[in-house]
């Protein structure tokens, strides 16, 4: 039951909450141990409590993801996990994980409890709502880059950092749901009721628009952001975004994937790769003396 338990809060989709640490990076505090550990904390607060809006969608979700394919092993789903054992579990965990979240900030506890209550409504009615329900998937995302902001209290991070997360979202979550329309195939109205609304032409028309607009909008913040070094050299990461989103679009559209992006993200290395050197090269010109002369 315990690891039944642990499998509705889907540990893999934490990596989700790496957003957190944007604030910290982005406003060069990634050496200050005190606002570190304060992003630790938020981190850990955000696997929480978003582990609780994963057992509270499945609650909700049980008996449609009893008719799909890949969604019917989910222990509610498929009988593994007791109904009342995942509710208990949701009220334990969420209200400890929200009272830590206002001890840490005030303003950070407002928005894990935001995030919560959207994501909630997300469960019940907005994933059934055609682009809402993709838009509220962004937002999800902007709140955890919004929190990890607030612990670290930055003073240099630049707003276009939040658009280019909810565009990268939007990227992401429009994918998946492209994904969703070819894997039910016909049932896909059983599944979820937006996706009669969906169709293959309008996801791919909506990803050429967000993926072009993610690339301009990142590629504005790498030479106009006031924080950044003043020699630009922020902009020899655009190749490495460039390749990334490529890259995802040709393992959703040749490779057939998209269904659980974390796992796109870790299983395939040279994404990985990517987002790694991205990192190291990002860090580099952010933290480096030589790259910090005017």
């Amino acid at each position: 039951m315990l690891r039944a338990l642990l499998k509705t809060m889907r540990p893999k989709q934490w990596a989700k909450n790496v957003f957190v640490f944007a604030g910290i990076f982005f406003d060069g505090k990634i050496y200050d141990l005190r606002r570190l550990l304060n992003t630790l904390i938020a981190f850990a607060i955000f696997c929480l409590v978003s582990s609780v809006v994963y057992l509270v969608n499945d609650l909700v979700d049980m008996e449609k993801d009893r008719q799909h394919p890949v969604k019917r092993e989910r222990p509610l789903a498929s009988g593994a996990l007791k109904p009342i054992v995942a509710q208990v579990a949701a009220v334990v965990i969420f209200f400890p994980s929200l009272l830590g979240a206002f001890w840490l900030n005030t303003q950070f506890g407002l928005v894990v409890l935001l995030y919560a209550l959207v994501m909630t409504l997300y469960s019940f009615v907005l994933k059934n709502i055609v682009i809402i329900d993709v838009m509220t998937v962004a937002a999800g995302f902007v709140l955890r880059v919004l929190g990890g902001t607030l612990v670290v209290q930055v003073t240099r991070f630049s707003p276009w950092l939040y658009v280019c997360t909810t565009l990268l979202a939007l990227f992401i979550a429009i994918n998946r749901r492209r994904h969703e329309l070819l894997l039910l195939a016909g049932n896909a109205n059983n599944h979820r009721a937006s996706l009669q609304e969906y169709n293959v032409a309008f996801l791919d028309e909506m990803t050429s628009l967000v993926t072009a607009t993610a690339l301009a909008s990142y590629s504005f913040y790498t030479f106009s952001a006031p924080n950044l070094p003043a020699n630009h050299l922020m902009m020899l990461t655009i190749p490495f975004v460039i390749y990334g989103l490529f890259r995802y679009l040709y393992l959703i559209h040749t490779r057939n994937l998209g269904g659980t992006p974390e796992e796109i993200f870790l299983s395939d290395r040279p994404l990985l790769i990517n987002v790694l050197l991205w990192a190291l090269t990002a860090g580099f010109v952010l933290y480096s003396p030589l790259f910090l002369k005017k």
